[in-house]
Order: structure tokens, then sequence, then C-alpha cells
């Protein structure tokens, strides 16, 4: 683009009236990924590397070791949670009967809590305290603008492994997104919309389009066009790079201190793109994906978490990251289930003060999600991995809400599954009564396996917690 103009602000402002930053930051951002090919394991990879497998967030037999934090919304009824009985003879409960089939490959976690999300001197504010709190483990600060939570533990294990894929971290969700204003009892929405917090005042916006998702991962274009359009963009992209840095260094001469700081903050976010186009290139020339981008959001909530479901096997079956969050919906949901003949709002429903009209139709809204739970874990289970296992038993998915029984907002004895082997480090197919223990203790040991060896507490946590 060319512009008459001599003064380099004036130039900026002229460039960048042709796109805005949020439109820049986004199209930058796609890449696309390869198969995860045995002869490319992560043990072959690091033939020669000073760096120890053991930090890398890999199995001993050298695959991925993938972690996926899954959230749904407004707590469960509480006796069709929970089975009668703990060990691995468990019987599975009304609302964990669709995950018969794989029942073997995931445990139930009972007496996890989050203490931090309780009312205390805060008053109102579960749902935003029971979103923000999930993966975080800390109180949150009450203001819909001045808000401040802490580092989610996946972000953490992203630092750790991000550098290895793609993408440091895969932010999904099936929700509505809103991050200013308040949501509840004044409290921001940013806490009631997000479980991913890169810092305590940044929050990881989930997508929740599956198309931009599907291009982020594999590109832009048709089957089979892919490549090419991926070479053309990034050309493109090394343009547009070229173009800032060079504006940038003859505003620096110009600006007063607080504009080079402004100037600076903006910088950062260039050379993080710059480095994800270098992350991508160092894995070469990838392999086209022989599917379909999908059109949009699709009409049903059901094929909306299909999608974003099988989308995120296809993250991890490609490598293409290790660390991954989905928002089901957002805590507070008042999202309706015609599908199933549940005309109200769920949250509306939640509130059943042991109404059993009420409570049976919050079980099948539970049942619900666990059937959508048991279909990817089961793909999960499908899909061989590069050592000749299933990508399921090289992962850690944790399926839960922040919030226990929904009527009466608590946050102890939260509803909790960990599915996955793990590799090979987890022991699934029981039921594991666990007292009342900080959940953030369930992070604290999932770090370990996935390579973060240098973190001795996280939230609230009070140690590792053992027997999983």
């Amino acid at each position: 683009m060319k512009t008459n103009s001599h003064n380099p602000l004036e130039r900026v402002v002229q460039r960048r009236a042709a796109f805005s930053r949020r439109q820049f930051l986004r199209g930058i951002g796609a890449c696309i990924a390869l198969p995860a090919f045995e002869s490319l394991s992560p043990l072959k990879l690091l033939a020669g590397s000073s760096t120890p497998a053991s930090t890398l967030a890999t199995t001993a037999t050298g695959a991925p070791l993938r972690t996926a934090f899954l959230y749904f919304p407004n707590g469960v009824i509480q006796p069709n949670w929970w089975p009668g009985s703990d060990g691995v003879n468990f019987e599975l409960s009304r609302t964990l009967k669709p995950l018969e089939s794989v029942r073997q490959h995931f445990q139930v976690l009972g007496g996890l809590e989050h203490l931090n999300a309780t009312a205390g001197k805060d008053g109102g504010g579960d749902h935003a305290r029971a979103n923000g709190t999930f993966l975080t483990g800390v109180r949150m600060k009450k203001s819909a603008t001045d808000f401040r939570a802490g580092i989610s533990i996946d972000q953490v294990m992203a630092r750790e492994v991000g550098h290895l894929t793609r993408l440091p971290s895969l932010e999904l969700t099936c929700d509505a997104g809103r991050n200013t204003g308040s949501c509840d009892s004044g409290y921001s929405c940013a806490y009631q919309y997000n479980v991913s917090w890169s810092s305590p005042t940044t929050p990881m916006s989930p997508e929740a389009n599956p198309r931009q998702v599907f291009e982020r991962l594999f590109g832009a274009g048709s089957a089979g066009e892919r490549t090419a359009e991926l070479k053309r963009r990034r050309a493109e992209q090394r343009s547009i790079l070229d173009f800032i840095v060079e504006d940038a260094r003859d505003l620096q001469r110009q600006l007063n201190a607080q504009d080079k700081d402004k100037l600076d903050q903006y910088l950062t976010g260039v050379r993080e793109l710059e480095s994800r186009i270098q992350r991508a290139e160092k894995f070469g020339d990838p392999k086209d994906p022989e599917q379909q981008t999908p059109a949009g959001i699709p009409p049903t909530y059901a094929e909306h978490i299909q999608i974003m479901y099988d989308t995120l096997v296809l993250a991890f079956q490609t490598d293409s990251t290790r660390v991954a969050t989905m928002l089901l919906a957002h805590d507070g949901s008042n999202r309706s289930f015609p599908e199933i003949g549940i005309p109200e709002g769920h949250h509306e429903l939640s509130h059943h003060l042991n109404d059993a009209e009420k409570i049976r139709k919050i079980a099948d809204i539970d049942l619900w999600y666990a059937k959508q739970l048991a279909r990817f874990l089961e793909k999960l289970r499908d899909t061989k991995d590069v050592d000749g296992n299933s990508l399921l038993h090289n992962s850690m998915i944790v399926y839960g809400s922040g919030n226990s029984d929904g009527n009466r907002h608590t946050h102890f004895n939260l509803p909790i599954l960990l599915a996955g082997g793990g590799g090979a480090t987890l022991t699934p197919g029981r039921y594991v009564k666990h007292g009342s223990t900080p959940a953030s203790n369930l992070f604290l040991s999932m770090a370990d396996r996935m390579g973060v060896k240098s973190l001795e507490r996280f939230g609230d946590s009070t140690g590792r917690l053992a027997n999983i």
C-alpha cells in the first residue's frame, strides 16, 4: 500500500486503516499442522539435544503427552453423578452411564474442592467465581473493570511445553464470548466467559467458530489447496511484519516516553506473531488433511460441541498443540435444550428448590453433556498415536464444573473426572474418594507429568494429589 505522506505516524495510521488490529492479529495467526509421524517422534527429534526428554511432555515411549480441560456449567444433580461405591468395581451412576464403553479409561475423583470460589465476604457471584477459579485456584478480585484472577494451570503447562508445537495452547468454547462489563453480582464478564488465563489480568479468550479454529490449525482453502494458500499467506505476513518494523523504527525517534511504551507493547504482539510464524515454518511443509473446513457455527448445540471435540482430536493427533481448554458453556448459562424436550433455561432450572420435575430435567441435561463427552473419549480411544497406543492412553483429560450443586451454589466435592492414561502414569477405571482436598493439588500432579518440575505450589494447593 502506497502513501504520499512524509510523516511516519501518519503513514502508520493510513496503512492501519486498511485493517483493524484485531483482524491483523487473527489473520496472521493461521498455521497448518503435520500429522505426528513415528519417525518424527519427540525422542528421535531430541537426538543430540541437550534438553532431557523427560522435561518435554512426552511419555515413556516418546509419544507426546496431551492435556485438556473441559468445563460444563451449573454443577450436577449430586445423587445422579456419584457412583454408589468406590474402587475399581464401582457401578456407573445414571449421569455417567453413557461412559460405559470407556469406563476403564477414566476415574471419578471425589472430594476435590475450590474454597476460593465460595462467597466469603464477597457475597453473590458464585457463577463468575466457579469459572474464574476452576483452573486458577485463586480468589478473584470482585470488580467489573479492575479484574484480577491468576494464571491458569493450562497456561503454566503451555509456558513449559508450548515451544514444541505450532500452537502453545488451544482455547475453545461453544458459548458466546464477553470480556467487558459486569455479568454476575458485580464480577467482570471476563471471569464468567474464560477458564484460561495467561496472567492475573489477561484471559485467553476462547474461539467459538469451528471454521476459525480449523483454519488456524490447518490453513484456509479447500482440501488440496491449503499448502499453496499457506505459502502465499506467509509471504504476505512477512511483508506486513517488515512494514510494521520499518515504520516503528521511524516512529521511535519521534515519540515521548509514554508513547514509546505503547509502541513497545504493540511491537511485543508483533514479535509474538513473528515467533509464531517461525515456529510453524520450522516444522516444514505440512500435509493437507483430507477433510473439509467447517462452514461455521452449526445450527444445533450438539453439533457445535461434537465438531469442536472432533477438532480437538485432530489438534492432538497432528501434535499441533499439547494443551487445550474447552468451555462448553459458561457457569450460569441459561441455554435451553429443546432437542431433549427441555425448553426452560439450564440456570433457571438449576435453582430447583427440590422440585422433582425440575430435578429430573437438570439430570437429563447432565446426562446429555455426558453423552457428548463419551463420544469424544471414544474417538480418542479409537485414534492410534505414534507409539501404537491410543491418543486417550497418552492424554490427561479433566472434565468438570466449578459448581457442585447448582441449586445451593456449593464448591466442595466438585463433579470432576480424569480421563486417559497419562502415558501409563495414571490409574483409570475406578472411583477414588480424596476427602476434602483442593482441586489445585490435582493440577500440581498433572503439571509434574507435563514436565513442569519447578512448580512447588499452585493456587491454593497443599501438596500433590496422590493415588491418581
